[in-house]
């Protein structure tokens, strides 16, 4: 989160920085202060947005929705970059999906499966995303599977790991089902958002 927190700021320092020696000139090109200012201005709105986005994991609005493709997307890019650097290869086979689900419901449910997956299975390893077409519910499978190579670099997690009793409970707090067969497959089914109303 703290990377998608400053992640459009980087930018803005930079362009700073060139404004600043721009100025400084003996006859500054005030048409391109103008331009570096407009790009300040576009960055500042980005960063503005995505500040306002990483709020949403954390206080979360229980009626937003989301497609499956876009919730799991959000999911993966938070947790790519840390899971890489842990040593799990992250393979998404999710097929498109009809229909929309509750966003934390996707949030909360698939990042603490992949969070809970991976504490519990040694890397280097690949994890595989797939869907199941069902008619009322987004059925997510994640499937370890263990390879050779490189196990990552990243210390010990400096949270309490993800136990699957942590899973269930935000699972039912979501009113969605886990299971799972054995430490390396996990099946979550997030009901369709048509569905959870009706």
């Amino acid at each position: 989160m703290r990377h998608h927190l400053v992640v459009n700021l980087q930018p803005i320092g930079m362009i700073y920085e060139v404004m600043d020696r721009r100025l400084r000139a003996a006859e500054p090109d005030l048409a391109e202060v103008h331009q570096s200012a407009h790009k300040i201005n576009g960055f500042a709105r980005a960063a503005l947005n995505s500040c306002l986005d990483v709020v949403t994991w954390l206080a979360p609005d229980e009626d937003v929705t989301i497609t499956a493709a876009d919730g799991v997307r959000e999911c993966l890019g938070l947790l790519a970059t840390s899971l890489t650097f842990r040593g799990y290869a992250l393979r998404n086979e999710a097929g498109a999906v009809a229909g929309e689900v509750r966003r934390s419901a996707i949030r909360n449910v698939l990042t603490a499966s992949l969070i809970n997956v991976t504490d519990e299975n040694p890397a280097p390893a690949e994890i595989v995303l797939a869907t199941e077409p069902k008619p009322d519910a987004l059925v997510l499978s994640l499937t370890l599977r263990p390879t050779d190579g490189d196990q990552g670099f990243s210390p010990e997690p400096v949270y309490r790991r993800i136990e699957w009793s942590d899973v269930e409970a935000l699972a039912a707090a979501e009113s969605v089902r886990v299971s799972r067969e054995g430490r390396q497959r996990l099946l979550i089914s997030i009901p369709l958002a048509a569905t959870a109303k009706a």
